[in-house]
């Protein structure tokens, strides 16, 4: 007798594009470059009810790059826990912060070596 598997559920997607950028080119951008084009590090707090227990209150807390003000991202993420999650959203936080900016950037010529 064999039972079969629950649906495997989808991952949670990982990055959202500008609409100038495609999904491989954006796959293969490091983390500086990101931040290099005006991506952020955005931390979001989603609080949700459990399905079986509705007084249960639970927390994810998430990390990722995403520009601001748009937050395209973020946006994403919400709309997809809505459509593929049965614990239903309360709240979502969040707070973004670039990482570096443009003044804090700049080209080193040469070096000089001590001893």
């Amino acid at each position: 007798m064999s039972k079969s598997r629950p649906a495997k559920p989808e991952a949670f997607p990982c990055r959202s594009l500008p609409q100038s950028t495609s999904q491989p080119e954006i796959a293969r951008l490091s983390d500086m470059e990101l931040m290099l084009k005006g991506y952020g590090l955005t931390t979001a707090r989603f609080f949700y009810r459990m399905p079986d227990f509705r007084h249960v209150l639970n927390e994810f807390v998430w990390q990722f790059y995403d520009l601001a003000p748009d937050h395209p991202t973020l946006m994403e993420k919400i709309e997809w826990w809505q459509a593929k999650i049965e614990g239903p959203l309360h709240s979502v936080s969040f707070t973004h912060r670039k990482l570096i900016s443009p003044g804090e950037w700049r080209q080193v010529v040469g070096e000089f070596p001590v001893h």
